[in-house]
């Protein structure tokens, strides 16, 4: 009796974690393209869904990844991404991509994909790139320099980063786990923050004079996505 009781729990929480992850839905049909009027949609495995009979291959095409991006700004770098905004027939798919561009010595800045976890290749450059593990792992970094054809991978929801060590630009190519895996770029989101966080909280926790951290929160912080 004890064996199934233990079994019970187990049982009841490998569900209750199953609920509590939050990744995207697993699709219950061949695809559900995203609309935005609900009187021409049927709502589908929790989304407003194009009816399938009126889907068409447009609505699983983009272009444009050929073009490079612009990184004449602060970080020298550009991020083009494709997700469920571009591609409509994304949608419940659970992938995206994005084409990301540097200058050189351009980096994209330290961030975190909430959602998804990324597979990055290098076409054309050299990159030094990196995660950073959560404080249980002792906030460990893993980096690595790539080269052209090179391949890394980010873990989800870990600080990552790239930056180019050449002096020539650099290109590069990540899918990522998520048809929307979102991005927090820390600086943005720490002192950039609309209200802003309180200096008095902030120089505690970054160990800075209160005057350096008002500085810091003065500044653009550009946003290369």
């Amino acid at each position: 009796m004890r064996s199934v009781h233990f079994l019970l729990t187990v049982t009841l929480l490998a569900l209750a974690t199953s609920i509590a992850s939050a990744y995207d839905p697993s699709p219950l049909q061949d695809f559900c393209v995203a609309v935005n009027d609900p009187k021409k949609a049927l709502f589908v495995n929790g989304k407003f869904c194009k009816d399938p009979k009126l889907a068409k291959a447009e609505d699983f095409f983009t272009c444009g990844l050929n073009i490079p991006g612009n990184t004449s700004n602060p970080v020298g770098s550009a991020v083009t991404t494709v997700n469920v905004d571009k591609i409509p027939g994304l949608n419940t798919l659970g992938i995206s991509l994005v084409r990301i561009d540097y200058a050189p010595y351009g980096q994209n800045p330290p961030h975190i994909h909430p959602r998804g976890s990324e597979i990055l290749v290098v076409v054309e450059g050299t990159l030094h790139v990196g995660f950073v593990s959560s404080n249980q792992d002792g906030n460990r970094l893993f980096t690595k320099v790539l080269n052209k054809g090179d391949v890394f991978v980010f873990p989800i929801g870990l600080i990552h980063f790239q930056f180019n060590s050449g002096h020539t630009p650099a290109v590069a190519f990540a899918g990522l786990s998520s048809q929307n895996a979102g991005v927090i770029t820390i600086a943005n989101s720490v002192f950039g923050s609309n209200p802003s966080i309180k200096a008095d909280i902030l120089s505690r926790a970054f160990q800075l004079d209160k005057d350096v951290v008002k500085h810091l929160q003065k500044q653009f912080w550009y946003d290369n996505n």
